[in-house]
C-alpha cells in the first residue's frame, strides 16, 4: 500500500498507517483522542451488513466508525 487513500476503503482483513487527518473541529479531537494520529496502524476487522459502520482495531481497541468519518482518514 504505498498510495495515500481514505481508511473507508481499506477492505476487511487489511491494515493501514494514518498519514492525516482532514476533520477539523471537535470531530478531529474525537479521532485523535481515539489513537487516529500519524504512525498509527489501523486494522479493518469488519463491515456491518449495510456497509456503515466498519469496526476497526486502532490501538488494541475495537472502535466503530461512519463512513463520513472514515473517509477523512488519509493512510496508507
Amino acid at each position: 500500500m504505498n498510495n495515500i487513500h481514505s481508511l473507508r476503503d481499506l477492505k476487511q482483513g487489511q491494515t493501514a498507517t494514518v498519514r492525516s487527518l482532514l476533520s477539523t473541529g471537535s470531530i478531529r479531537r474525537r479521532l485523535q483522542d481515539i489513537g487516529l494520529i500519524e504512525g498509527t496502524r489501523v486494522e479493518c476487522l469488519q463491515k456491518s451488513p449495510a456497509g456503515d459502520p466498519v469496526a476497526y482495531l486502532i490501538r488494541g481497541a475495537v472502535i466503530a466508525l461512519r463512513s463520513e468519518d472514515s473517509s477523512n482518514v488519509l493512510v496508507n
